[in-house]
C-alpha cells in the first residue's frame, strides 16, 4: 500500500507532465492511443467525480453558509466571465462552428477538482476553493446547458435536456455516492483517498487520449487557432479572477482561490458533454481535451508564482 501511495503522490506531483505526454503521443502517434475508446469518457469522468465526492465532507459545505458573499462572487465570476471570454475569443479567431461550440462548452462548465489542488499548492484559501467548486458543480446541471444554449442556439442545435441528464449522471450522482460513502465509512474513504491522485491522473490522461487520438488529423490542421484560444481563455480567466478579487478588496488567500477557480475549468466534463450536446460535431470535444492539457501546466506554473510572490503574500 505504501508503494502505491508513493506512486500516487508522484502522479499528482507530475500530473501536468503526464497529461502533456499523453496528449503528445495521441496527437503524433494516434495509432498508439486509438485503443482508448471515446465511449469510455463518461465512465472515466464518473470515476474522477466519485473520487472528488469521496474526499468531501458535509462540513465542506458549511462554507456556503458562513461565507455566502465569497461563494456568490465565485459563482458569478465562473458562469459569467468564462462563457463571455469563450464566445469573444472564438469569434475573434474565427473558429469553425464545432470548435466554437466546444470552446463555449468549456467556458460554461464549472471548475474542476484540479483547482482545489492548485489552490492548496499556491497557499490559497482551500475551503473557499472547495466551496466554490462544490456549489458551481451542483449548479452545473442547470447553468451549463442554459449558458451553452444562450450563446449557440441561433447557429447550432443544442441538446439541453440531454446535457442536463448527462451532468446528473456523470457529475452529481458519482459525487453524491462518494460523499455518502465518506459520511458512513470515513476511515475506509480516507484510506482510499490516498491513491485517488493516481486514479484521477490516469483517468484524465485516458480522456485526453480518447479525444485527441480519434481527432488527431483534424487537430493538426486546425490546431494553431484553437490552441491559441484555449491558452488565452485560461490565462485571461486567471487574470479576470485576480482583478475581480482585487477590485472587491479580497484578502490574498481569497484572491488566489478566486483567480484559480475561475481560470481552471472542468474540461473533462466539457469533452464528455460534447458528445451529448453536439453529437453531429465530433470536433466539439477537442477544446475540452486541449484545455485539460494546458490548464494543468499553467496551474502548476501559477501555483509556483503565487507561492514565490513576496508582495502578494504581504498583502494578506
Amino acid at each position: 500500500m505504501k508503494i502505491l501511495e508513493a506512486v500516487s503522490r508522484a502522479a499528482g506531483k507530475y500530473m501536468a507532465v503526464l497529461v502533456l505526454a499523453a496528449a503528445a503521443v495521441s496527437l503524433f502517434l494516434p495509432e498508439a492511443a486509438l485503443w482508448v475508446r471515446t465511449g469510455w469518457i463518461n465512465w472515466l469522468l464518473m470515476l474522477v467525480m466519485f473520487g472528488m465526492g469521496l474526499t468531501l465532507r458535509t462540513e465542506d459545505f458549511l462554507c456556503v453558509i458562513r461565507r455566502p458573499r465569497d461563494i456568490l462572487i465565485g459563482c458569478l465570476g465562473q458562469f459569467i466571465i468564462m462563457p463571455l471570454l469563450a464566445f469573444g475569443l472564438g469569434r475573434a479567431f474565427g473558429l469553425e462552428t464545432a470548435l466554437l461550440a466546444g470552446v463555449i462548452l468549456v467556458g460554461a462548465c464549472p471548475g474542476g477538482t484540479a483547482s482545489n489542488v492548485v489552490t492548496y499548492l499556491a497557499k490559497g484559501d482551500v475551503p473557499l476553493s472547495v466551496g466554490m467548486t462544490s456549489v458551481n458543480t451542483l449548479l452545473a446541471p442547470v447553468l451549463t446547458p442554459a449558458i451553452t444554449y444562450l450563446f449557440l442556439h441561433t447557429g447550432v442545435a443544442v441538446d439541453v435536456w440531454g446535457m442536463f441528464l448527462s451532468i446528473l449522471q456523470v457529475v452529481i450522482v458519482p459525487i453524491a455516492l462518494g460523499l455518502i460513502l465518506n459520511r458512513f465509512f470515513g476511515a475506509q474513504a480516507r484510506q482510499a483517498a490516498r491513491v485517488l491522485p493516481l486514479v484521477s491522473v490516469l483517468a484524465i490522461c485516458l480522456i485526453v487520449m480518447a479525444v485527441v487520438s480519434h481527432n488527431a488529423e483534424r487537430i493538426r490542421t486546425t490546431g494553431a487557432a484553437v490552441t491559441a484560444v484555449v491558452v488565452l481563455h485560461n490565462l485571461l480567466g486567471y487574470a479576470c479572477g485576480f482583478g475581480l478579487a482585487r477590485a472587491l478588496k479580497l484578502d490574498t488567500a481569497k484572491t488566489k482561490a478566486l483567480s484559480i477557480e475561475i481560470g481552471m475549468q472542468n474540461s473533462g466534463l466539457a469533452a464528455s458533454l460534447a458528445g451529448t450536446a453536439f453529437s453531429a460535431l465530433p470536433m466539439a470535444a477537442v477544446p475540452g481535451a486541449l484545455f485539460s492539457v494546458w490548464h494543468n501546466i499553467s496551474g502548476a506554473l501559477l501555483a509556483n508564482l503565487f507561492r514565490r510572490d513576496g508582495r502578494t503574500e504581504r498583502r494578506g
